[in-house]
């Protein structure tokens, strides 16, 4: 399981189960009855499938709530590890960086790194369902 995965998993927003392929409907042929007429035309369109919705502001300020540590998870991606019970070592949050492409000049820098990193984890929970603030994107 991936480090994100394991992010993903905690909030609500990751599957337990193996992702099973969605059904592909039965191609629906159309031919005309006339000479002349174009080829058969074949159709597959799939249905789309909704992405449930999770409010992860929520879920992480009961979890900071009930926390003994006062972390501030909004700025912070190591206190946002933590609050999740995850590793929030520097060599876990490389693994992290590197997992989500962060660009190299950025992963020489701790700093910026970790600023990155935090942007970008919340910009992934929202891809992958998570409600997250405009302000907290930006």
């Amino acid at each position: 399981m991936s480090f994100f995965s394991k992010i993903l998993s905690k909030l609500g927003l990751g599957d337990d189960k193996p992702a099973t392929p969605a059904a592909t409907p039965a191609p629906v042929v159309s031919t005309a009855s006339t000479q002349g007429a174009p080829a058969p035309v074949v159709s597959t369109a799939a249905t789309p499938q909704a992405i449930p919705v999770v409010d992860v502001v929520a879920k992480l300020e009961a979890m900071a709530k009930a926390n003994p540590e006062k972390l501030n998870w909004k700025v912070s991606i190591v206190d946002l590890l933590k609050l999740l019970g995850l590793d929030s070592s520097l060599t876990a949050r490389k693994e992290l960086a590197a997992e989500l492409a962060c660009p190299a000049e950025k992963m020489g820098d701790s700093a910026q790194m970790n600023m990155w990193l935090h942007k970008t984890v919340l910009q992934k929970l929202a891809e992958n369902g998570g409600n997250i603030p405009a302000d907290l994107l930006d």
